[in-house]
């Protein structure tokens, strides 16, 4: 199985999400690549390192943390880390790309007061640059649990469906019913036409995989509340959302993208759209 990145600065919310995704990769035998990015201080042009003392900071805190969890990780998947320099979501999805990550993990917020610590301020650039998905999860979230069920917001936008794929892959693996709830912004009858819809066609996908899936809608002017309360009533243990620019049709995307990763108390899944795609 492809392996999962997660990133890690070392603050209490890096280390949850490393703890988060220990059983993740359990259940889906996936190696973990624990990855800290040496901040390039960039001003007016002019690039400045971090000292070599961060990283022998790093490597030996990793070092740490691999004795700390290595228990915890099934025989079968490695727990290992990675070192690199520059800017941190760059850096973060070149590594996903080069070992064909299946997915991120990142903490989605830090902890203030600490230079060294990245997260909070990189979170939602990780989760917007990262060409794989990424799974942003708060620090108080708890550990251990199984994905048993995700909500699946659908949108009027075509890109709404590539969110299918990947979430019939993880439901299949941990056996999750799957909420496809058709969101409504808009009173008007042609938009919501639209987006029942799209709904109908991720549900039959999903009932082609024999996917556990319950279909439903929300109608409302302020989607984030509304997605988060839905989640919250279902007891999710998943949103899944697309990442991109808004528009007036893709309502789950930009800024309210970010409304979702900041404010949520369940993990958000984000994944990204590509160019080509067929369902």
């Amino acid at each position: 199985m492809q392996p999962i990145v997660v990133a890690v600065d070392f603050s209490n919310t890096s280390i949850h999400a490393l703890e988060y995704t220990i059983p993740l990769a359990n259940r889906l035998k996936s190696d973990i690549v624990m990855v800290w990015v040496d901040k390039v201080a960039a001003s007016e042009g002019i690039y400045t390192d971090t000292s070599n003392e961060n990283r022998t900071e790093a490597k030996k805190r990793f070092e740490e943390l691999i004795r700390q969890y290595e228990k915890e990780v099934s025989k079968e998947i490695k727990l290992d880390y990675k070192l690199r320099k520059g800017k941190i979501y760059h850096e973060l999805d070149g590594l996903a790309r080069t070992i064909g990550a299946m997915m991120i993990v990142t903490g989605a917020h830090g902890i203030s007061g600490f230079e060294e610590f990245w997260i909070g301020s990189n979170a939602f650039k990780i989760v917007t640059y990262a060409t794989c998905p990424v799974i942003t999860v708060r620090h108080d979230f708890p550990v251990g649990k199984n994905i048993d069920r995700i909500l699946v917001p659908v949108d009027s936008s075509i890109e709404t469906l590539q969110k299918f794929p990947f979430i019939a892959k993880l439901a299949e693996m941990f056996g999750a019913e799957v909420h496809v709830v058709a969101t409504h912004y808009s009173q008007l009858k042609s938009i919501q036409r639209v987006a029942e819809n799209l709904a109908d066609q991720g549900a039959r996908y999903l009932g082609k995989h024999k996917v556990r899936m319950v279909r439903d809608k929300i109608i409302s002017n302020d989607i984030t509340k509304m997605t988060i309360d839905y989640a919250t009533n279902m007891n999710a243990d998943l949103i899944s959302i697309m990442t991109e620019q808004e528009t007036p049709a893709n309502i789950l995307l930009g800024p309210h993208a970010q409304q979702l990763i900041n404010q949520s108390p369940v993990p958000i899944l984000s994944i990204h759209p590509v160019e080509h795609f067929c369902l």
